[in-house]
């Protein structure tokens, strides 16, 4: 069941991050649950460091850090996926 809810909360962040980023973004909704998941991470892993609690535990300080990591996140998968189009 925590794996699941790792999932929910990854695909909201990946929301929130598309919502704060100006631009359109062209990325799928698989694309967004799989940014959000890995800022999830991120930000479980910069929490659990500074000591405020487990990787896979829901605090504030490990949400904003999400949400702060899959914006960057989403600002590099743009930036990859800009240089394969060609320009005419």
């Amino acid at each position: 069941m925590a794996i699941i809810g790792f999932l929910v909360f990854g695909l909201v962040v990946g929301a929130l991050a598309r919502l704060i980023k100006p631009g359109k973004q062209n990325l799928s909704i698989l694309a967004t649950l799989g940014l959000g998941v890995v800022g999830s991470l991120i930000g479980g892993v910069v929490a659990s460091a500074l000591g405020t609690g487990d990787i896979f535990e829901l605090n504030i300080l490990g949400a904003i850090v999400a949400i702060v990591a899959a914006v960057l996140l989403i600002g590099v998968a743009e930036s990859l996926t800009g240089r394969n189009k060609t320009h005419v």
